[in-house]
């Protein structure tokens, strides 16, 4: 049987209505920098890091890979608000972490210290923490370990595996990029890519181009992020999304656009690379976070220090 989890409220923010917001939880090692604790976990084992946790309580962690993700987000709340004080369509963070009551002091005052407006914190002693994911109406799911994205995954919700890096915090609006196939669209043209080469999969696209792909794993989160987005002016939006897709957009790119039309899913920039590497148009559009499910271009955007996280 489950260990119940320990949750703790922060009463200091505006508490948000979890079946109309957008709610992402992030776990304490995609949102702080906590790799040197990581280590000490697994050389010295719970109990010291318990110890180091406790020692350092009042000492702020630095910010990790999906920091600025959560305070851009945060910048999207206040406009809204702003706008209309009463709309409950906002973005939700809550941090699910496996550390335990004890240790996770350290976690709530370094949000408190940076000001960062999470709502809930929850502190889970079970292996598998994704199971409190849909009661807490977790539309996306930002992890650094790789079983959990996958457990979330399984159990329906978008979820990301952020891989730790030094970030430069990128300016307001906030800024989200998505790779298209197996990402935004489903994995069929990429099947068939890999069963009849690239030949094949422009056959493919010319003959289903008239067919909304199926969806990926990342399209619920980016309809609810859509939604948000369609109550301010495109002049005014804090919000701007981005499609970089290595499809060829002569070939491959009709398709892609129909789908979304289809989707009603409004993208202000799409990018056709044809194959060519990301990392050049991701150093020039500084997302807050980039989408991919190769790791070679979650690689060249690690290398022009944009925020990755991949979709196994």
């Amino acid at each position: 049987m489950a260990e119940p989890e320990s949750t703790v409220i922060n009463t200091n923010v505006k508490q948000k209505d979890p079946s109309k917001a957008l709610v992402i939880a992030v776990t304490t090692r995609a949102i702080f920098d906590l790799e040197e604790e990581h280590k000490l976990y697994l050389e010295k084992g719970k109990e010291e890091y318990v110890r180091h946790q406790q020692a350092n309580q009042d000492r702020p962690l630095p910010p990790g890979t999906a920091f600025a993700f959560v305070q851009a987000a945060q910048y999207v709340n206040e406009k809204i608000l702003e706008s209309n004080p009463a709309e409950k369509d906002l973005f939700d963070i809550l941090v699910l972490s496996n550390n335990s009551p004890e240790s996770g002091v350290r976690i709530i005052n370094s949000a408190k210290h940076y000001g960062l407006e999470i709502s809930k914190f929850c502190f889970v002693s079970d292996e598998d923490s994704t199971q409190y994911l849909k009661s807490h109406g977790v539309k996306l799911f930002l992890s650094a370990d790789r079983t959990d994205v996958c457990n979330a995954l399984r159990r329906g919700v978008s979820a990301a595996l952020v891989f730790q890096q030094e970030v430069q915090a990128p300016s307001t609006p906030l800024r989200v990029a998505f790779d298209g196939d197996s990402v935004l669209f489903s994995n069929e043209t990429d099947q068939v890519f890999q069963e009849q080469g690239l030949e094949g999969a422009v056959q493919y696209e010319r003959a289903m181009e008239a067919v909304p792909m199926g969806e990926g794993p990342m399209k619920a989160f980016a309809m609810h992020l859509g939604k948000i987005r369609k109550k301010f002016s495109q002049e005014e939006s804090p919000i701007r999304t981005y499609l970089v897709t290595a499809r060829s957009g002569r070939d491959m790119g009709i398709r892609a656009i129909k789908t979304l039309r289809e989707w009603g899913l409004a993208i202000d920039e799409a990018f056709f690379m044809d194959g060519a590497p990301k990392g050049p148009i991701l150093a020039q559009i500084q997302p807050h976070i980039f989408f991919d499910d190769g790791l070679h271009n979650i690689q060249g955007a690690q290398d022009v220090g944009v925020p990755s996280a991949w979709v196994p």
